[in-house]
């Protein structure tokens, strides 16, 4: 039977051949549906209850996807490695490390295969997990040997040569497990070198319709001291971004459709040369995250190229008791609408001038105005007409679903700033959706007093932020309070509210000076 040490060092080779395979996925396929970790992190994030995903969002923020990610790798490893360690056993009662690798490297494939359905894919996790086993087999063997050669002449000799072996085996496990995370390490460096930017829209009008789209943004922008508080713009590197998981489809837009099915007077199918040969328009709109904190920043503004959806809605005819519709995405998440707001909406496959990025949608994704950003379905590839009304995905989950965001007034660390004559400049954006803002108003005496702040000039879009500046004189610490007017005159909620089951709420306070 093998002692503690040696199960340790079997233990860590097995980890090491978990770790070498997992690296070897994702220098074969990337970030992508294809590397191993996805379908077990999806698992994860669809067997996750909704109190505790809602618990993530609302305490951990951000930090919640790096848990359910980091579960998902140490469980693929685990996996991988058990794997590992059986062939490791295997290759132990004589010199068999070419038969213990060939078996993990079997196994070690079937399961990557069957996981991710994609059995080329799969040999990067094998082969890796195949290479560590034999390299651990092979000290395993030489030290087994070493020792029993050794007992044959003396006992004494015997036991300090059986301890160099163990000594020697011990420091090639530790090698086997530098030389695992080294290769990581350098899967990791590798793959991120094959990354590209994303192109710039194919056809040259699009993109100087968008450009022209951009630049009046840019000048409706105000002047403000701080560097870093964009302005009507995000970039698109710095437009927030979540999903509900870590894996984005990868769909090309030769294989992308979109298809009306359900309750039509007949059902259609659009190819993406058709979509982007309707009217083309480049819209400003601005989405923001339920599940943001108060002052959160999942708030940004970008310029999409799309077509409206009214006119491919009204081809197919919707019928449905309920005239409301479901929205799916390749990624597997869905949103009801009623029927009249989905009208409204907008299918985009631009942003900023250029392709809409994978990570947005790529390559068409819808844009209902006025609405929650999570409820703007990316990777769009059906719109079902419903008899019956049927919960979306985070309804399920005890969110509210489809509803108008609520009016938020931010200010950010980087919208405070000491101007060079020592009064203090305040900035920042206010949204609220379709419903647009007339003013923001700006305490600072804890909410004694307000005052009216500089606004952006409107914009005729409708869904977008206005940028807000206000100027005063410090003489000592001040609560500076923030909060918007709607353009209905609807002043933004004064109460605290979490972010679930309907947005965060609530007017803005910070200490300054």
């Amino acid at each position: 039977m093998m002692d503690v040490t040696e199960r340790r060092d079997r233990v860590l080779a097995a980890v090491a051949a978990g770790i070498a395979g997992v690296a070897g996925s994702y220098l074969v396929t990337g970030w992508s549906p294809s590397f191993v970790i996805r379908p077990v992190d999806q698992a994860i994030v669809n067997l996750t209850p909704g109190p505790v995903v809602t618990f993530a969002i609302e305490t951990l923020g951000d930090a919640g996807h790096l848990i359910h990610i980091a579960m998902a790798f140490a469980f693929a490893i685990g996996l991988f490695g058990a794997v590992a360690f059986a062939g490791i056993r295997l290759a132990e009662p004589a010199d068999r490390s070419l038969v213990g690798a060939a078996a993990t490297g079997a196994a070690s494939w079937l399961l990557a295969a069957g996981l991710t359905g994609d059995p080329a894919q799969a040999l990067g996790v094998a082969l890796p997990a195949a290479v560590v086993v034999v390299v651990a087999g092979s000290g395993a063997s030489s030290a087994g040997l070493q020792s029993s050669e050794s007992a044959s002449e003396s006992d004494s000799p015997a036991v300090g040569a059986s301890t160099a072996a163990v000594d020697g085996v011990r420091r090639r496990t530790l090698g086997t497990v530098a030389g695992a995370l080294g290769f990581a390490a350098a899967a990791a460096v590798g793959r991120r070198s094959l990354a590209s930017d994303d192109e710039t829209l194919a056809d040259a009008p699009r993109s100087e319709g968008a450009t022209a789209r951009l630049r009046e943004l840019d000048s409706a922008s105000l002047a403000v001291e701080s560097d870093d508080l964009h302005g009507m713009v995000s970039r698109i590197g710095e437009f927030y971004n979540v999903d509900i998981a870590e894996f984005d489809p990868e769909v090309t837009a030769t294989e992308w459709s979109l298809t009306f099915t359900g309750e039509t007077g007949s059902e259609r199918t659009v190819s993406f040369d058709e979509l982007i040969d309707r009217p083309v328009e480049h819209r400003a709109v601005t989405l923001r995250c339920v599940g943001e904190d108060l002052n959160g920043r999942k708030l940004d503004n970008a310029v999409w190229t799309g077509t409206p959806i009214r006119p491919l809605l009204e081809s197919v005819d919707p019928e449905g008791d309920c005239n409301c519709a479901m929205l799916r995405g390749e990624d597997g998440y869905y949103v009801q609408f009623p029927v009249d707001v989905l009208a409204e909406g907008f299918l985009a496959w631009g942003m900023n001038g250029r392709e809409l990025p994978t990570g947005h949608g790529h390559p068409v994704r819808v844009l209902i105005p006025g609405h929650w950003g999570e409820t703007n379905v990316k990777w769009l590839s059906e719109i079902e007409l419903l008899n019956v009304e049927e919960d979306g995905y985070w309804e399920e989950r005890g969110w509210e679903g489809t509803g108008e965001v609520k009016t938020v007034a931010k200010l950010w660390d980087e919208g405070i700033t000491e101007l060079d004559d020592g009064r203090i400049e305040l900035a920042g954006h206010a949204y609220a959706g379709t419903r647009g803002i007339e003013r923001v108003e700006v305490s600072t005496d804890g909410g004694d007093s307000w005052t009216d702040a500089a606004l952006s000039d409107p914009l005729p879009d409708g869904d977008v932020w206005r940028q807000w500046r206000h100027v005063f004189d410090p003489g000592g610490t001040h609560e500076v309070v923030v909060r918007a007017v709607d353009g209905t005159g609807a002043r933004q909620l004064r109460e605290p509210s979490d972010p679930s089951p309907t947005g965060a709420s609530g007017w803005i306070r910070r200490t300054v000076g």
